[in-house]
């Protein structure tokens, strides 16, 4: 674990200001494919600052998905440098990346991904397991989890006796179980109804409240405005870069959206 935070000379770790998660600096992304060459990221640059909420968008083909697995170390870039919380993720090793991607980044993604003979507290202490932590140790940061998505009533239901909003929920805790450093959420609504969807909104937005880096992937232009900030892919490049005017609140737009009826 600590080779991870040693990997790069300290001069090249300070040049990235201690308030920025994100430091993407010239990323340029390619797939060989016999002899052409498919350009998925063009020269991107961007930062994100702590506690920003940042919604992703862009057409199929745009780059957006390759840029966040790039920042979800699933991905090295062709070219360019990208820091993550000052650590340089282009010099890692395979083992370093898996080492960084369960202590500094919580996925949440649109299939919930979840065990299906695994209780939410299971599900949710899986990412521990890693850390070497006393077995009391990795419960309670489970149950704490769950507590904060409001599930703490649920510890012991397995994913078939939840709601689609539940087990993103629990896919949620299980995000934050760790702690990280940043929450990559792609397409987390994409399965859900309107009004679920402004809950999960809901949730994002009460982390964010209390400093948590977000960065969300999403094709809905309605779910992106409960975002801070909204980036916009094409072609490999980013086209729009801007901050949210008078964003809405989840926990006022919900008021005004009917309730499901649930068998």
């Amino acid at each position: 674990m600590s080779a991870i935070t040693q990997s790069e000379p300290t001069s090249a770790q300070v040049a990235v200001p201690s308030n920025v998660v994100i430091h993407v600096e010239d990323v340029h992304k390619y797939y060989e494919l016999g002899e052409t060459r498919v350009h998925a990221l063009r020269g991107v640059s961007l930062e994100i600052r702590r506690g920003e909420f940042v919604a992703v968008m862009g057409a199929s083909g745009s780059g957006k998905s390759t840029f966040m697995n790039l920042l979800g170390c699933l991905d090295k870039a062709s070219t360019g440098r990208y820091f993550l919380d000052g650590v340089a993720v282009s010099t890692l090793s395979k083992q370093e990346l898996a080492a960084i991607r369960n202590r500094k980044i919580g996925f949440v993604f649109q299939g919930f991904n979840l065990l299906a003979r695994t209780t939410s507290l299971e599900n949710v202490e899986l990412p521990t397991l890693y850390a070497k932590l006393e077995r009391s140790e990795r419960l309670k940061r489970a149950q704490s989890s769950l507590e904060l998505v409001g599930l703490g009533d649920r510890l012991d239901h397995f994913p078939s006796q939840l709601s689609g909003g539940q087990q993103q929920r629990v896919a949620i805790a299980r995000a934050l179980v760790n702690s990280p450093a940043i929450l990559l959420a792609d397409e987390p609504t994409g399965n859900l109804d309107s009004r679920t969807s402004v809950e999960i909104m809901q949730i994002f937005q009460e982390l964010n409240d209390k400093g948590l880096t977000i960065v969300l992937v999403t094709h809905e232009q309605d779910i992106s405005q409960f975002a801070k900030r909204v980036i916009v892919f094409r072609d490999g490049k980013i086209r729009k870069d801007q901050v949210v005017e008078n964003r809405p609140r989840a926990a006022e737009v919900i008021k005004n959206i009917p309730a499901v009826d649930e068998d």
